[in-house]
């Protein structure tokens, strides 16, 4: 999926801020690199701040993160299940569904940036879902800013996940990258 912005496309300003703390402009960590203060901000900024505050702060291993992660798992598999397809994607469904136990058991146990990619890849599938061929297009992004603000930023965050790669490579602190992954597993818990 292309989540990149024609070149017409204006970032709603509210949201330009917190993207951009988050996410550098360039695309790369050189000058700039996340920090816990510019996830809360972008989570703050998805409508998510107080849930994502008192998520960030829990031992990952606790019973109330295990929890969170229950149902982040449980929402996730209902929106997989109810999202209506044509009978040519049924296949894509299943596939995706098929991902999502795997995902937990490396959510759990595995390499966070390795997980990190694969909810991108999780995302990437569910955007297809939800928008169709519509998610494949450069100008997806726009779209999904058009529906709702806070969801198109949701959608360009997704596109976005994969960059951290790069981070990892320069920032063994893992707190960072999950608090990253964060923002996502909260925005689908609440979807």
């Amino acid at each position: 999926m292309n989540r990149n912005c024609s070149n017409n496309f204006v970032f709603p300003g509210e949201y330009r801020k917190a993207a951009e703390h988050l996410f550098p402009r360039d695309g790369l960590f050189r000058s700039q690199k996340p920090d816990l203060k510019s996830t809360a901000e972008f989570a703050k900024t998805l409508g998510l701040g107080n849930e994502f505050q008192r998520l960030v702060a829990l031992d990952n291993n606790s019973a109330e993160m295990r929890t969170f992660l229950d149902h982040f798992q449980n929402n996730l598999d209902l929106l997989i299940q109810k999202t209506w397809v044509e009978k040519s994607d049924e296949d894509r469904k299943g596939k995706l569904q098929d991902k999502i136990p795997l995902f937990m058991d490396s959510l759990y146990h595995g390499d966070i940036t390795q997980t990190v990619d694969e909810f991108a890849m999780i995302l990437e599938e569910l955007a297809y879902l939800f928008f169709g061929v519509q998610s494949e297009k450069d100008d997806f992004t726009e779209y999904t800013f058009r529906i709702d603000a806070q969801m198109g930023l949701f959608w360009w965050y997704g596109g976005k996940l994969s960059s951290f790669k790069e981070l990892k490579d320069k920032d063994d602190d893992d707190r960072v990258l999950w608090a990253i992954l964060l923002i996502g597993l909260c925005y689908l818990t609440n979807f």
